[in-house]
């Protein structure tokens, strides 16, 4: 049992605490603000806050952030300790800053609440981001520093016992449009001919070629050689546009689809990029993709990775959407809070943990392709890069992949191949 003073105890002090020490050390713990309750037992002590102690106690002195119940802007500077970046310095402590309060303002994306700049899709811009100005956006930093004060905890108390996470991987696929040419309709393929003639697109409409955006049986032979656990996230939106181009959920041909994938595999919501402007459409996405697939929805991606915090995990609760993949961003690979574990979302707004699950992700092809401007080979050693960062911390490793780079368009030459050997090394 881990017991921990602080002068007060705080919803915010409780939340990193159980993220910290529960989830990722497998200790249990207890905060008091009874100096009392510290004296005379076998507890290890971690001392949160300016008062000295004679006991033999793990001193961390607090920075303000944890007690605080309003969002400001904080003052970051950014230093080296034992080789990683850290801030919220502090003296006098067993720890050279705080780690409670700097793990607290990453993983609850703290900047994203203070006025920011936004990309050209409205999302918050991954330049903002303390992470890719100080050069950690690719390193999954709260977990290197749990690892390093788990090493000083242990030092002070050789006794105590921890029982980490094991690394583990979920392999996703986010399915913007099942077909390239299928299951259109005659005025989309026509439209489309007119504006890229092809003939690849007359035979495929004939039946004879594969849609080059059908990946399905490929996949499905990938899992049963190898043990994968895999969620396919599907857009179901009721109209089209600039940036929801899927099949209809009318279609029978793409009810199927989703019909296959929800008997083998978990399936998602990948709600559509009007659900971020027309409050009704989540709900009714949902409860359409749910009818189809004869399965309550639980998990859920946002289409373009476009979120806004705190609204739309607020819209995912009301839902009663349980696990969200949006964590990560749709213009950079990286750990977009500098964690490679996955944590029940902050409400930074209201000062409240909610039951609300988010998974990282740090990889994704299409910012390989479109973003990064990457070669297939560049990509291949990125996705290795990735995997063994997430290793390192024995930490949970989410790629996103799309069904057009997995299926037989000439424009995604190679991905099948890097896909190919990425599940040989998972």
């Amino acid at each position: 049992m881990i017991l921990i003073f602080s002068e007060k105890v705080t919803e915010r002090l409780n939340y990193i605490c159980h993220f910290i020490l529960k989830e990722q050390l497998g200790l249990d713990f207890s905060i008091s603000c009874n100096i009392d309750d510290c004296s005379g037992i076998d507890n290890v002590i971690i001392n949160y806050s300016n008062k000295k102690f004679s006991e033999n106690v793990f001193t961390i002195r607090p920075h303000s952030l944890l007690f605080e119940n309003n969002i400001q802007h904080q003052q970051i500077d950014i230093f080296s300790e034992n080789k990683l970046p850290s801030f919220f310095k502090i003296n006098n402590s067993d720890s050279a800053f705080d780690i409670f309060a700097a793990a607290f303002y990453l993983i609850t994306r703290y900047e994203e609440y203070l006025p920011h700049q936004k990309d050209m899709y409205g999302r918050y811009a991954h330049e903002n981001s303390i992470a890719y100005k100080n050069n950690f956006l690719n390193k999954p930093l709260v977990n290197l520093w749990i690892e390093d004060f788990a090493q000083k905890l242990q030092s002070k108390f050789p006794n105590i016992v921890y029982h980490k996470p094991t690394f583990s991987s979920t392999i996703t696929y986010d399915v913007d449009m099942a077909w390239s040419y299928k299951n259109k309709g005659i005025f989309r393929n026509i439209g489309g001919f007119i504006k890229k003639p092809s003939l690849n697109r007359l035979k495929v409409l004939f039946g004879n070629a594969t849609d080059p955006f059908d990946c399905y049986k490929f996949l499905d032979d990938c899992h049963e050689k190898k043990r994968i656990n895999v969620i396919y996230f599907f857009l179901v939106a009721l109209k089209t546009s600039k940036y929801d181009k899927n099949i209809t959920p009318k279609n029978n041909h793409f009810k199927k689809l989703i019909s296959h994938h929800a008997k083998k595999y978990d399936i998602g919501i990948h709600p559509s990029w009007r659900s971020n402007f027309l409050i009704d459409q989540l709900p009714t996405e949902k409860k359409i993709l749910e009818s189809i697939s004869e399965n309550k929805i639980i998990h859920s991606r946002q289409h373009y990775v476009k979120f806004s915090i705190p609204d739309t995990f607020r819209q995912l609760i009301q839902a009663e959407i349980q696990n969200d993949f949006s964590m990560g961003y749709g213009s950079i690979n990286g750990f977009r809070a500098s964690a490679a574990s996955s944590f029940f979302w902050y409400d930074l707004q209201q000062n409240a943990t909610t039951k609300l699950r988010l998974y990282p992700f740090c990889f994704m092809d299409a910012n390989c392709l479109y973003e990064q401007k990457m070669t297939i080979e560049q990509s291949n050693q990125e996705l290795d890069y990735y995997i063994n960062e997430c290793k390192k911390v024995n930490g949970l490793f989410i790629p996103v992949f799309h069904n057009n780079f997995l299926g037989t368009d000439s424009s995604f030459k190679g991905w099948r191949d890097l896909y190919l050997q990425f599940i040989s090394k998972i």
